[in-house]
């Protein structure tokens, strides 16, 4: 009878840091039906198969269901989703779009084309979501994605705020989830390669020239510094974002306590 192939130091990490922020915040109550957002980079991948993984180690039963909307430049790159998802026995819709193109069109004269398309993709996932019946939807950001947000948002828009690991839409019909929140990006990189996940290339001619990636290197510039920054920096965002949530909540539970007196 074969054995399981043990987990190397990084795959460790990535199973069981997700496991502890999706524990800390109750995350998915029993019996959730989770969408998986997932575009074929190595941030989504690992994020599925860590949810696999976890699925398999959780108290109660959860439903998987991986969502891929092909944004147009190449319509046959996500052929790799489609079998792994065939092989590992998860459910998936996988939808081919237009919206990079539009994005990158006349028809987008005043947003940038990430913005543009971003935007299109959420309305759609969102769509798909109540399509199936999904209770949740999983997105793969990164300790690394919640860093550049923080500081994009305090230079574009004066607001301290990254991204929360939690938030519900839509009269709590919906929780946004990120479970791999708090993980590096080094080490989601070292897992997918260990994993050997079928990652493919980002094909987006405006992938590699946004406000995004040059926040993000301003960042890295800056952790070359002090090898002590980026530790810091990724220690106390995460300590704020927690609090936040908690804050949030607690305003949410004070807000139906106050309705279920009125009633």
């Amino acid at each position: 009878m074969s054995q399981k192939k043990k987990l190397t130091y990084a795959q460790k990490m990535c199973v069981a840091l997700t496991g502890k922020l999706m524990q800390e915040i109750d995350m998915v109550p029993a019996n959730a039906r989770i969408g998986i957002a997932a575009s074929g980079g190595v941030d989504s991948w690992v994020m599925l198969k860590v949810l696999t993984i976890r699925k398999a180690i959780m108290p109660f039963p959860v439903e998987l269901m991986v969502i891929h909307l092909n944004p147009g430049f190449d319509t046959t790159n996500h052929s790799p989703l489609v079998e792994w998802c065939k092989e590992n026995g998860v459910a998936s819709h996988i939808e081919t779009t237009d919206y990079g193109l539009r994005g990158h069109s006349d028809e987008n004269r005043t947003k940038s084309p990430c913005f543009f398309c971003s935007m299109l993709r959420r309305k759609r996932l969102f769509d798909i979501c109540r399509q199936y019946k999904l209770t949740s939807l999983a997105l793969g950001h990164n300790a690394d994605d919640l860093a550049t947000t923080f500081f994009m948002n305090m230079f574009q828009a004066g607001r301290v705020y990254g991204m929360t690991p939690k938030e519900s839409f839509f009269n709590n019909t919906l929780d946004l989830i990120r479970p791999t929140l708090f993980l590096e990006k080094s080490t989601v990189i070292k897992a997918a390669k260990q994993w050997e996940l079928p990652v493919w290339q980002n094909d987006c001619p405006s992938g590699s020239n946004t406000a995004r990636s040059r926040t993000h290197d301003w960042l890295e510039d800056r952790f070359k510094e002090n090898k002590k920054f980026k530790a810091n920096v990724f220690a106390s965002i995460k300590r704020f974002q927690l609090e936040e949530l908690a804050k949030a909540e607690k305003t949410i539970m004070r807000a139906q306590k106050h309705a279920n007196k009125l009633q």
